[in-house]
């Protein structure tokens, strides 16, 4: 008789416990509607495929630039097996389950590796991050974690970052130095007196 008392009281606690985890997040989610609004919708004809498509899992979406405040809007802050790929227009997020993702490609701010984001955390670069503005004005990142990290070099060379600046060379800050001393500047090349 005390065990089933016992068993009754901590599957009543834990189910106030979840109810009260569904309760907070339902919350996040109406405080967070004015700031992120409505999501883009899939285009018709996204354009041609440039990229992809490929496989792997959707993280989730944090309001940039935070890594751990998840969007609680809609399906958009659930974790689902995802496909995605790159078309003229932009960066389409196919979820199994779930609400597909457009990223309009003038949305994009950037697209970096991560080693975390929505609060999880893998190996160092273990998550492609495309950071995009919302149609409400709001930046946020949304995370993949492919199932393929060979291919990550191919996505973030779509990083709009990169083309601001066509045939850039690194400046001398950039160079790494060598050995313990730093390379000397032009004024402190030692000059040739013969």
């Amino acid at each position: 008789m005390n065990s089933i008392v016992i068993i009754a009281i901590v599957i009543v606690a834990w189910g106030g416990i979840v109810g009260l985890m569904l309760l907070g997040w339902r919350n996040r989610g109406r405080r967070q509607q004015d700031v992120i609004g409505a999501f883009p919708d899939v285009p018709t004809d996204p354009g041609a495929l440039l990229l992809g498509p490929d496989t792997g899992v959707y993280v989730g979406s944090t309001v940039a630039p935070s890594w751990q405040d998840r969007v609680a809007v809609g399906d958009y802050g659930d974790r689902a097996s995802a496909e995605f790929s790159n078309f003229e227009l932009g960066i389409l997020i196919s979820r199994s389950g779930a609400n597909p993702i457009w990223i309009p490609r003038e949305s994009i701010t950037a697209i970096r590796t991560e080693r975390g984001l929505a609060g999880k955390v893998m190996t160092a670069d273990g998550v492609l991050v495309i950071r995009w503005t919302l149609p409400s004005g709001t930046e946020i990142d949304s995370g993949l974690r492919g199932d393929n990290k060979l291919r990550y070099p191919d996505w973030t060379a779509l990083d709009p970052r990169a083309a601001e600046v066509p045939g850039a060379t690194p400046t001398e800050s950039d160079i790494p130095t060598t050995g313990d001393a730093a390379a000397p500047t032009a004024d402190e090349t030692p000059k040739d007196d013969h």
